[in-house]
């Protein structure tokens, strides 16, 4: 069974940064996609960004230019890099790792940002 642990979460004020990392309990190169999500409370869970195994990346409009995703295969593990955080970027935010006939979760992460 795989085990993803994010970690990172905070609190931080408006502007500041944070980044947040999830790492595999197996070798990310098997999963074709990792993507990280956010749910903040009352609402549905969002896709945030998504970083393929060939390093490929792509964004929600609400975080494109702000954030960044990436990969280090040697340590399985794919981080989140969050520039300029706004308090709508408050939000549990999970990691999830997809391979062709398993999909797997973290535990998720607490980014608080305050105004």
């Amino acid at each position: 069974q795989v085990q993803l642990v994010e970690s990172g979460g905070g609190l931080v004020q408006a502007g500041g940064s944070l980044r947040l990392s999830c790492a595999s309990s197996a070798s990310i190169s098997r999963f074709h996609v990792m993507c990280w999500y956010r749910q903040a409370p009352g609402t549905q869970r969002e896709l945030v960004a998504v970083i393929t195994r060939s390093g490929s990346t792509d964004y929600a409009d609400s975080v494109r230019g702000r954030f960044t995703a990436s990969r280090d295969n040697a340590k399985n593990t794919v981080y989140l890099q969050m520039n300029s955080l706004k308090p709508e970027d408050t939000a549990v935010y999970y990691c999830e790792a997809e391979a062709t006939w398993s999909t797997y979760w973290g535990q998720g992460t607490q980014v608080t940002v305050s105004s």
